[in-house]
């Protein structure tokens, strides 16, 4: 099955998602060793669709606010400043233990220390994520969306979260919006919700056309058997990667698209990066290289973002893999969690392992 993008659109991309906070110590420094710290506005689903917005396309986040809330304005400004559009409730925070944004905290490592996150999501707002809280027939039917970008991480989040996922991939199917799913799989979100969230992640995936995730995600959220995580090399085992992709095709064939990042970490700093994607029977390899990285964090997320923009822009297939392994190379070498490409060339250019001075 070959991929066809709805015309005559408002939005090429939209992304439901959970907006936070992370807050980073400065200078690499571990969490606890200092007191100096950088704030940014964060979620996983507007890293990917970073991409696509800062290279022009109209972008649309639908989500939800405490109201009154200066993180949320904070919130509110960062995403205008992604030139994002944005809708959602405002919800009233309650009393001092209601609700809020989430915050991560997050030592991005150095060297051979690794990186270490905590996710503090008490009280998140996100987890009230409703469909009744937005019109989809004028979203999908009246404005129109290209693609829709849904994240196991918000599929995940709470029964309602669950349900807002599942609805919206229904609706847009019906409508000819392309669906896309990255599965990021936690296992913190399921514990105790595993039959239910399995039930949902195979529904939205057999509406998808678009389905990423690693090793991990495939068999842990669909039950596709693939390479053991954490295991050998992955040059070591590619084969194993591509039957893993071949077995989610044959419990999935409606799905056009699978792309798989690879990735072995050498120290904090440096990575092999990889990927691959299967479309209409053909693989697209962008072998192990080696990046360096400043910040790991959203490197995932800028190679999907890339991925969709390339499908967006309708490049060839062959080179939906570079576009997208380049991108989120890119969103390794920026302190915010997504990439802030300044135009299409910065993004070929670390494909083609140009890093010469541009002046």
């Amino acid at each position: 099955m070959s991929l066809t993008l709805k015309q005559n659109c408002k939005y090429a991309l939209l992304v439901p998602t959970s907006m936070g906070v992370r807050i980073t110590p400065v200078d690499a420094q571990p969490v606890q060793s200092t007191n100096m710290f950088r704030m940014q506005a964060t979620s996983a689903e507007t890293n990917v669709a970073s991409i696509s917005s800062y290279l022009g396309l109209p972008v649309k986040v639908l989500t939800t606010f405490v109201k009154d809330s200066p993180i949320a304005s904070f919130i509110k400004a960062d995403l205008r400043a992604r030139h994002m559009e944005y809708e959602g409730p405002e919800v009233p925070q309650g009393d001092p233990w209601g609700y809020r944004h989430q915050f991560n905290i997050a030592d991005s490592g150095f060297g051979l220390r690794g990186p270490r996150v905590q996710n503090d999501r008490a009280g998140e707002v996100g987890r009230t994520l409703n469909v009744r809280d937005f019109d989809l027939e004028r979203i999908f039917s009246k404005e129109g969306v290209q693609i829709v970008h849904l994240s196991g991480l918000i599929a995940a989040l709470s029964p309602d979260s669950s349900n807002f996922c599942l609805e919206i991939a229904r609706y847009a199917k019906k409508q000819g919006t392309l669906i896309s799913f990255d599965l990021n799989y936690r296992a913190t979100f399921w514990k105790g919700r595993e039959k239910e969230l399995k039930e949902a992640f195979a529904e939205i995936a057999s509406l998808s056309d678009i389905l990423i995730g690693n090793e991990e995600d495939f068999q842990l959220c669909l039950g596709v058997e693939g390479p053991r995580a954490g295991g050998e090399n992955i040059g070591d085992t590619l084969d194993a990667f591509k039957g893993m992709i071949l077995n989610a095709h044959k419990t999935f064939p409606n799905v056009s698209v699978f792309a798989n990042t690879l990735r072995e970490v050498i120290s904090a700093n440096e990575h092999l990066w990889g990927a691959i994607v299967y479309e209409n029977g053909s693989w697209h390899e962008a072998p192990l290289r080696k990046i360096n990285v400043l910040d790991r964090i959203g490197g995932g997320d800028g190679f999907v973002g890339g991925l969709l923009y390339s499908i967006l822009r309708e490049m060839t297939p062959a080179m939906w893999v570079q576009f997208a392994w380049a991108s989120g190379a890119l969103a390794t070498t920026f302190l915010t969690d997504y990439a802030q490409p300044a135009d299409e060339e910065v993004i070929w250019s670390i494909w083609k392992g140009n890093a010469r001075v541009k002046r």
